[in-house]
C-alpha cells in the first residue's frame, strides 16, 4: 500500500509489514550511488539496493565503518544527501548494493519501523 497521489513522483513507497519498498527511477539511482556507465553496461549494477535507515547521523558512519572491516566495498563514502539527509553507499561480499541514510525527517515506530 502506499499513500502517494501524485502522477509522476520523484520516488514512491510502499508499506509492507516488516519493510519499506521503494520504487525510484533507475538512472537517477546510478547517480545517487555514484556508478560510472562501464559499472552498469556489464551487468555489475541490476538497480536493485537494500537500504538502512538509521536514527542517528553518526550511525551512518559506524555502520559504513562495520562494512568496511567485514570486507564490503565502499562505494560512496558518508556524506551529505540531496534529498537532506546523510548517506553512504558500500557493496557486500556476495555484490548486493546497500545505502545507509538517516534523515532528519525520520521518525520510527515503537517496532523501529520507519515512517513517512
Amino acid at each position: 500500500e502506499t499513500e502517494e497521489t501524485e502522477n509522476d513522483p520523484a520516488v514512491v513507497f510502499f508499506n509492507t509489514e516488516g519493510t519499506k519498498f521503494e520504487l525510484f527511477p533507475f538512472d537517477n539511482l546510478v547517480e545517487d550511488i555514484g556508478l560510472h556507465d562501464e559499472k552498469i553496461s556489464d551487468g555489475r549494477f541490476n538497480g536493485i539496493t537494500l537500504s538502512y535507515n538509521v536514527r542517528e547521523k553518526y550511525y551512518v558512519e559506524e555502520v559504513i565503518q562495520l562494512a568496511r572491516h567485514a570486507g564490503a566495498i565502499i562505494v560512496k563514502e558518508p556524506q551529505e544527501a540531496f534529498w537532506g539527509g546523510y548517506h553512504a553507499y558500500f557493496k557486500d561480499l556476495d555484490g548486493y548494493y546497500w545505502e545507509v541514510a538517516w534523515g532528519p525527517e525520520f521518525k520510527f515506530n515503537d517496532k523501529d519501523m520507519l515512517e513517512f
